[in-house]
């Protein structure tokens, strides 16, 4: 993405995010493959009531020079209650020159969000992309010095007013390396991020404090690894970090991956908070529908992922306008996207925070107590145990191809008194009893001998804490 656009720091779909094409879609909320639904009696009739019936936050992007627009702001303030700046806060806006600093823009937004009830997340206090001039020019010590001074006085500025910063945006390279991007700030030293998490935790001691990436959502991948580890590093040394920010940019080539919850999970697992910052998903129809109701469930599904914001309110705002990636059109109207996302925050999901006894100790993996597999002879299915809160429980079933299928379907059957409320990974449909579930997949189900796949669900036990029971055939 060129610089000029100045927009969010993802790189387009022809570049970056075309390496991860073999990602599978995410399934639909269930309720939504099986026929559309009426909400639930109480139901959240907009994005911020219905993600707060789960104690989630639901926000989008907003740029100061649409503040007069009242379709626009109309819709901001009906739908969401936390609002980042999509560029007003970012390093080259607020310190055009070294030493002097502008805030009037950041401060519009600021002003007009909790003037309305609303929260801010800070974005973005170090980034190598839009940089001012000046600092561009700079390397070494009197790079690492004004880069921690711009943390600094931008944290203070700021000060009791932002729910969350983006500390550090995109600090790791694309590709199979898993390593650090080289960019100037990079060249200053190894320990420049821990630097800005500690002086931004100094600025402002009550803001929680985010590292954001992009192409982070797939499980398996190199760059998601990469963080994964700098965060558990962070975490072991008490170096102070909140929660990290997966920017969600997808399209065709770079759909939700079937592992998204996975990712979730395991970060969460190590004592932060996950957050999707960016969300956009280009695309029209069913499809997108299908993909904005997967993210949705895969952050439900952890009791950690505390909210969702995506970038923009109407699809001519988004940077990608072309795509349509947004819940709401050009006119203000409410998309298929929209309807699959509120009714996916009305299904309901975790209330209960996973257990953090300690929160700068590194929390241990979800349970996964496994019963004996079973399937036919050409694959097998192994239900794993996952968290468990007051009133539900997630399951994870895991295929495995014993010869060479194209093909599989799985069978979970709960008792009497569990019901299923969400799923991901998979396309699911019930029988009459809605006690049984069938699976298939969401995309391609071929796989290899010895190749394994797995989806999951989230199941309301009604005080019974008994397995589901699954099955497994293949063509």
């Amino acid at each position: 993405m060129e610089e000029s656009m100045n927009r969010s720091g993802l790189r387009p779909p022809s570049s970056t995010h075309r390496r991860r094409t073999g990602a599978v879609l995410v399934a639909a909320l269930a309720v939504t493959l099986a026929g559309a639904t009426l909400p639930a009696q109480g139901a959240g009739s907009t994005l911020q009531a219905a993600a707060a019936e789960s104690g989630r936050y639901y926000g989008t992007a907003i740029a100061a020079n649409k503040l007069s627009d009242s379709t626009y702001t109309t819709i901001a303030n009906r739908e969401f209650n936390m609002i980042t700046a999509e560029n007003e806060m970012k390093m080259d806006a607020t310190e055009p020159s070294q030493n002097q600093f502008s805030y009037s823009s950041g401060d519009r937004i600021v002003s007009w969000a909790r003037s309305n009830g609303k929260r801010v997340r800070g974005h973005a206090l170090a980034w190598h992309s839009q940089q001012p001039g000046w600092m561009q020019n700079m390397s070494g010590t009197a790079l690492r010095n004004a880069m921690l001074n711009h943390v600094t006085q931008v944290a203070t500025h700021y000060k009791g007013q932002i729910y969350a910063w983006d500390v550090v945006n995109e600090a790791y390279a694309d590709g199979s390396s898993g390593a650090r991007r080289d960019s100037n700030l990079q060249r200053t030293g190894n320990d420049w991020i821990e630097a800005a998490f500690r002086a931004a935790r100094a600025a402002d001691p009550a803001a929680k404090l985010c590292y954001n990436d992009y192409n982070t959502d797939n499980w398996s991948h190199a760059k998601t690894q990469g963080v994964y580890t700098m965060v558990r590093d962070f975490k072991a040394r008490g170096v102070p970090i909140d929660c990290v920010g997966f920017q969600a940019h997808f399209n065709s080539g770079n759909p939700v991956p079937s592992n998204y919850d996975v990712t979730l999970r395991n970060f969460a697992a190590l004592g932060v908070d996950v957050q999707i910052t960016e969300l956009d998903i280009e695309g029209s129809g069913s499809s997108q529908a299908q993909q904005y109701a997967g993210v949705h469930q895969a952050c439900l599904s952890v009791a950690r992922c505390t909210g969702v914001t995506v970038w923009g309110v109407r699809d001519t705002d988004s940077w990608r306008a072309s795509g349509t990636p947004l819940l709401f059109d050009g006119s203000g109207n409410k998309k298929a996207a929209y309807t699959s996302t509120l009714n996916a925050l009305n299904a309901g999901g975790t209330t209960t925070p996973d257990p953090t006894p300690n929160p700068t100790t590194p929390q241990p993996s979800p349970t996964t107590t496994t019963p004996p597999v079973t399937g036919t002879g050409s694959c097998t299915a192994t239900y794993s145990e996952g968290q468990k809160w007051g009133d539900r429980f997630n399951g994870v079933v895991t295929i495995r191809a014993n010869s060479a299928i194209t093909s599989w379907t799985s069978t979970v059957t709960v008792s009497q008194a569990q019901r299923i409320t969400s799923t991901w990974s998979g396309t699911p449909s019930w029988d009459s009893s809605g006690k049984v579930m069938t699976m298939r997949p969401a995309g391609n189900g071929t796989l290899a001998a010895g190749q394994t796949t797995s989806f999951g669900f989230t199941v309301l036990h009604g005080g019974d804490w008994t397995w589901p029971r699954v099955t497994c055939s293949a063509s």
